[in-house]
């Protein structure tokens, strides 16, 4: 059995004014084509399907032009709410459209979702089916538990409690739920995980670490992380042949487990312009999971850096930092007529910009090298770039200091710990540490602050 996993849409989303529509349009469509190349017997969205609770007439349209596109070709969709979304406007219809092939979990149930899928293609394995298994972002709150962790463990307890039941006969909660003092800094590990005949993949959104390792992130995710307290560790999925995850926007594999988020399909920050957008085909048999491909994504607009004076920038010149390398470099525009005169191959992630073609309707972030003031830098970049979304001015970043407190931003924003960063702004303003105290009110505030979101 094969499928496409896709998380973290965002249908509606605005970068920099810029309504991402089109571009959504573009990549939606091409999700459809890759779903029919592949004769995928259904296609995994797990969670952030829009990028507001109340997402604006166009983005719902567009969904269900998405939706309606898979569905006549047969394929079958599985999808849950996440963080972004509103579960009750998610599970609109659900009913109704499971009897189509669209299995929908938005609010949670007091159980997770079940969907079986039998593999019709294969007479090899005749009998065996995949069971999707669907969890939708929730707040610990909502189930009673203090942490992220908690919450999911008790959820999951309760589906392989039912699985042990169904397997050894026992009436369907016949045994008593553990108590929550248990469940805390404990992981519910499955006894079934070597039933035959199917195996089981997790679709869910929440924040995975490994052992304390945290996925890697991006600069558009807006997620607030209190002190560990939204971590679930990947231990909790044991007995699951895939987990499907969203919420994280690189794609990536959490540890060596079969834990992988599909990230978005598209860069929503100039800190994404190196990372390749991908959807995850995924097969799986009766032995578990098989392979994990990733295929590239082409978007309609890259999000590209450049680099130069106003002048070069107008005449097609600067430097450019490729959309994907492993390593960042920059080169001077005047060095780039030594470089080419004396036969050179340019350093890895820099080109010229007037040899490449159609760049100027992708998304720019110009760094402008020039010295002094400019009128109207970003309109007159338009009349050449007309998606510029960014100016930056070299000589502000480094003027004296300037280099100092911009490692200071960056390492403040780096941390995604909203705790972590009052704590930091506090001692900057205030030149003395939050107390404890203190520390206790901001959790609670930004808790409810999470509660209104």
């Amino acid at each position: 059995m094969k499928f496409l996993h896709i998380a973290d849409l965002h249908i509606g989303k605005t970068v920099n004014d810029f309504s991402m529509l089109e571009d959504q349009k573009f990549i939606l469509e091409q999700i459809i084509g890759m779903a029919s190349a592949n004769q995928v017997d259904g296609v995994v969205i797990a969670g952030d399907i829009y990028d507001r609770a109340i997402p604006p007439a166009e983005a719902v349209t567009l969904f269900d032009s998405f939706l309606t596109g898979l569905s006549e070709k047969g394929v079958q969709v599985l999808m849950i709410s996440g963080n972004h979304d509103s579960p009750e406007r998610i599970s609109f219809g659900e009913s109704l459209l499971c009897r189509q092939g669209v299995h929908i979990a938005g609010t949670l149930k007091d159980r997770p979702v079940r969907v079986r899928i039998k593999d019709k293609k294969d007479k090899e394995t005749e009998g065996w089916e995949t069971e999707f298994v669907l969890l939708p972002f929730v707040k610990p709150a909502q189930v009673g538990a203090r942490t992220s962790q908690e919450a999911v463990s008790r959820l999951l307890e309760c589906y392989w409690e039912e699985e042990k039941a169904w397997e050894t006969g026992e009436r369907q909660g016949e045994k008593q739920k553990k108590s929550a003092e248990a469940l805390e800094n404990k992981f519910i590990v499955p006894q079934t995980s070597d039933r035959p005949g199917k195996t089981r993949v997790l679709i869910t959104h929440f924040f995975v670490t490994d052992a304390g390792r945290e996925p890697e992130l991006s600069d558009s995710e807006s997620t607030i992380h209190v002190g560990g307290l939204d971590n679930v560790d990947a231990g909790v999925f044991e007995g699951f042949d895939y987990v499907a995850l969203g919420h994280i926007h690189k794609p990536q594999q959490i540890g060596s487990h079969p834990i992988w988020y599909a990230g978005s399909p598209l860069q929503y920050s100039f800190g994404e312009t190196r990372q390749v957008k991908s959807a995850l085909l995924v097969s799986i048999g009766p032995e578990g999971l098989r392979e994990v491909k990733q295929l590239p994504l082409r978007p309609l607009r890259r999000m590209r850096k450049i680099k130069g004076s106003l002048r070069e920038l107008l005449r097609g010149g600067g430097t450019e930092e490729l959309s994907v390398m492993a390593k960042s470099e920059t080169v001077e525009t005047t060095d780039m007529a030594n470089l080419m005169t004396e036969g050179n191959i340019l350093p890895e992630g820099v080109r010229v910009l007037g040899e490449v073609g159609g760049y100027r309707q992708d998304y720019i972030q110009a760094i402008l090298t020039d010295k002094g003031e400019l009128i109207d830098p970003i309109g007159t970049l338009r009349s050449v770039y007309p998606n510029v979304m960014q100016i930056v001015r070299e000589d502000t970043q480094l003027s004296p200091g300037g280099q100092e407190q911009a490692g200071r931003s960056r390492m403040l924003a780096e941390k995604k710990d909203a705790l972590a960063l009052f704590r930091d702004f506090y001692e900057t303003v205030r030149e003395e540490e939050l107390s404890e105290d203190g520390s206790e009110v901001i959790v609670d505030t930004i808790r409810e602050l999470e509660g209104k979101m």
